[in-house]
């Protein structure tokens, strides 16, 4: 049988939740301040097959599983968000291919400039500087196929968060595009204030 779709798998997801949690998720969706934002008319008293819809054409497949995995841990369903990750594996690219199985930064909804520089690019020196969240951005881009388990823990045996961010940008960061979007969307999740300055 061939692997679920990233629709289906988001479809599953909000079809197993309680109706309770399942309310908390489409109001933290519309809440969300990030760009691009979800009307409340889109999901207001909608069913989970339209909220999955909704989450694939705002988000495109690659950003959706991304922003719902940050919904569901705002909400408290964590194991909700563990096993969306681990069931959405699957359809992330193999390593080092980040560029064929991604979309560019711009269908992503990653901002970049008219020089076409990528947000982490533009921002390199302040991402070096202020990212603390690192360990967690580190877990998730081997979840995603971003890093290897090798290069994973050679970041991880820098000594400082500066020193694992360098190391980060010397390495997997220039494979292209594609890794850089995955990045940003990771880095929006887990370092949501230092993303808004800088934006």
């Amino acid at each position: 049988m061939p692997p679920k779709t990233i629709k289906k798998s988001l479809t599953d997801m909000l079809e197993g939740l309680s109706e309770a949690d399942f309310e908390k998720f489409r109001s933290q969706l519309v809440d969300r301040r990030a760009e691009p934002r979800v009307r409340r008319n889109k999901v207001e008293g909608k069913s989970f097959l339209v909220l999955a819809d909704v989450l694939v054409s705002t988000f495109t497949e690659a950003r959706a599983v991304g922003v719902a995995v940050e919904l569901l841990r705002d909400i408290g369903c964590n194991d909700e968000a563990d096993a969306l990750v681990e069931e959405t594996r699957a359809q992330s690219s193999k390593p080092g291919s980040c560029d064929t199985a991604r979309p560019s930064a711009e269908a992503a909804g990653v901002n970049t400039m008219a020089d076409e520089k990528h947000f982490v690019d533009k921002h390199q020196v302040q991402l070096i500087k202020r990212v603390s969240n690192i360990a967690a951005i580190l877990d998730e881009l081997l979840q995603n196929n971003v890093i290897d388990q090798e290069g994973y823990d050679k970041i991880r045996a820098q000594p400082t968060s500066q020193e694992k961010m360098r190391a980060l940008y010397s390495g997997s960061l220039k494979a292209g595009k594609a890794c850089k979007d995955i990045f940003y969307t990771i880095l929006e999740a887990n370092e949501p204030y230092l993303v808004a300055d800088l934006k």
